[in-house]
């Protein structure tokens, strides 16, 4: 099991990134409140791991915090919540904001989320409430730090709206529906990782 990866970054497209190890590329998908506190490309940053072993394809999760992690690891132990799904949930909410819309039974916060159904949600409030009270209090319930997300260059055929359109996407968005949370926060003076955090943002 790889736990703990640090390297160069060399790529990030939302929600995914490249990292080199020594000379060894590895993908790895963020959810995207570990998306923001990266670092510039070519800077060095450590990520905490969890792979996920599928018979088509082997996927390696990164995370910021060991607390995300956790989370992530708790997420999909839950029946009907897989990788993809727990990607969103932890894109959409801090760790501190889910564990409080659980303890708090907020329902129609979680159902926004693209992928929770009613069934989901309540699945998830059966099976999670309770378990974050039994965590310090120095893992989950921090409080949220302003994070500033750092300034990327766009690839060369695509604008930070194609780029924020893009990672909705792959977190479980349809196009129709990523296209118009875009489009209602977007300026013309946004990065795309800003433009994901404010779309995310207004959506809940």
């Amino acid at each position: 099991m790889i736990g703990r990866l640090q390297g160069k970054l060399i790529e990030k497209q939302p929600p995914e990134i490249l990292l080199d190890v020594q000379g060894v590329g590895y993908e790895l998908l963020l959810p995207m409140t570990s998306f923001y506190n990266l670092p510039d490309i070519e800077q060095q940053c450590t990520l905490f791991t969890h792979l996920v072993v599928r018979e088509d394809a082997h996927l390696l999760f990164g995370f910021s915090t060991k607390t995300d992690r956790t989370l992530f690891r708790e997420l999909i132990k839950t029946n009907g919540v897989g990788p993809k799904l727990a990607l969103a949930i932890l894109s959409a909410m801090s760790v501190h904001e889910f564990a409080y819309a659980i303890e708090r039974e907020e329902l129609s916060k979680l159902v926004k989320i693209p992928g929770v159904g009613k069934k989901t949600a309540e699945r998830l409030l059966v099976e999670l409430k309770g378990k974050f009270k039994g965590i310090q209090q120095s893992d989950f319930f921090v409080e949220s730090k302003h994070l500033t997300a750092p300034n990327i260059m766009p690839a060369e055929t695509e604008t930070p709206d194609d780029e924020a359109v893009a990672a909705l996407v792959a977190l479980g968005y349809k196009l129709a529906e990523a296209v118009k949370m875009v489009k209602k926060v977007a300026n013309g003076n946004l990065t795309s990782e800003q433009l994901i955090r404010e779309a995310l943002k207004a959506a809940l």
